[in-house]
């Protein structure tokens, strides 16, 4: 295997990179990272109540009780009761994924308080719950399972419990960020968090110039990518042209279609068609990178990161077009996810390495895509977020400068 990982150029990557973020995991694993129970206990308590709250209003939109949790029971309530526009019927009944509710949220008041039940169900059973389990009943500490080979494009995963998985986009969901705590009194938790790590390894890769140039001087990059899209002085983009910009500049980096875009925002397929194609013509590079990405791991069978790792691509030579399809976005988007995660991995050993060169008693516990938590004594604040900027910023040079945001706090809510 040695011999392939040097025929294939991966030896760099195993040795360098991949090994010595073993013990650093492994050390991580062993930390864990403290959890406040009684608030966790407190927020079980809220969701159970709201919980209650939602059944009642659900059951009296209804019309009667059932069981919300059944697939088959809720979808007779909505399409054949309630009269709802369904999708097709299959033999086990009616489709009620969040894609089907969200789709009809706007049809019937009973459709919101759905997903929202559901949402604040996972919330309380896989988190608020399951934490508890987890948790270490002496020093409250929870000690997630790092993995490094489980994702095809070398993110690290987490399980049992995943900690990278923590909703962040609802309030509620934030709140679970402020049960995770330092493990003593006197200490606090630094956080350093990528900015668009994606779209700046985007703008590398691709060598765009309007991108380039975008984040060389410092540019809010959605609301230019709005400005050059919808064809309207910066100082004159209104946040509805942001965050349709913002949908579409995601959206490239894994290779939505305007399908799938007009769907994220709502909008008619035509509409979402043409923000595209402006797109792509605003950012010429992006466009080229696009088609070349596609040719070279049709030919080669494989797409690879900066850093060297591979992602081999059968699909693309499938005589299935929805197999095709998907091994066109992998091929689009494996290249630039794989090197942030390559990156924010390169910045981990070089933080743990900084720390103990310092020799500080700051220690890394936990990383979560393009963000990284340091449990550090109040005294070594100013120094532990001095070294997580420099090693996040410095890790690899590219034509665009790398960003971390540093913040710190009581909490993990704080320190985001």
């Amino acid at each position: 295997m040695g011999e392939k990982l040097t025929q294939k150029g991966m030896d760099t990557l195993y040795m360098e990179m991949e090994i010595p973020l073993c013990s650093l995991l492994f050390d991580m694993e062993v930390l864990g990272f403290c959890v406040d129970t009684q608030m966790l206990e407190t927020l079980n308590h809220e969701y159970e109540k709201r919980l209650n709250t939602l059944t009642k209003e659900i059951y009296a939109l209804a019309g009667h009780e059932f069981n919300i949790n059944s697939t088959r029971q809720l979808g007779e309530i909505l399409f054949e009761e309630l009269g709802l526009p369904s999708g097709k019927k299959t033999k086990t009944g009616y489709s009620t994924d969040i894609e089907v509710l969200e789709g009809l949220e706007d049809a019937h008041p009973i459709v919101g308080r759905i997903i929202e039940y559901r949402k604040l169900q996972k919330l309380k059973s896989t988190y608020a719950e399951g934490l508890l389990r987890a948790a270490d009943p002496v020093m409250h500490r929870v000690h997630t399972s790092f993995k490094q080979t489980i994702t095809a494009t070398g993110r690290i995963s987490s399980t049992e419990p995943n900690l990278q998985n923590i909703p962040i986009r609802t309030e509620m969901g934030r709140e679970l960020r402020k049960a995770f705590i330092p493990g003593k009194p006197g200490q606090i938790l630094v956080g350093a968090d990528y900015s668009q790590i994606e779209l700046r390894v985007l703008a590398h890769i691709s060598g765009d110039q309007t991108l380039i140039d975008a984040f060389r001087t410092g540019q809010d990059i959605h609301t230019r990518t709005a400005s050059e899209v919808f064809e309207t002085p910066m100082d004159e983009v209104n946040q509805a042209m942001r965050s349709s910009a913002k949908a579409v500049n995601f959206g490239i980096v894994y290779g939505i279609s305007d399908f799938g875009l007009a769907r994220n925002l709502g909008i008619p397929r035509k509409q979402a068609k043409v923000y595209i194609e402006k797109y792509l013509e605003r950012y010429p590079g992006v466009h080229a990178y696009m088609e070349e990405i596609v040719e070279r791991g049709s030919r080669d069978g494989y797409v690879t990161t900066l850093f060297g790792r591979r992602r081999y691509l059968p699909e693309l030579q499938s005589p299935n077009y929805n197999i095709r399809s998907f091994g066109k976005r992998v091929a689009l988007n494996t290249p630039i996810q794989g090197t942030a995660a390559d990156i924010i991995k390169v910045a981990m050993i070089r933080v743990d390495e900084a720390l103990k060169q310092k020799r500080l008693k700051a220690r890394l516990v936990l990383q979560i895509h393009d963000e990284l938590i340091v449990e550090a004594p109040e005294e070594e604040r100013e120094e532990v977020s001095a070294v997580l900027k420099a090693c996040m910023e410095n890790v690899i040079e590219l034509s665009v400068p790398l960003v971390a945001d540093v913040s710190s706090g009581r909490t993990w809510f704080d320190a985001k």
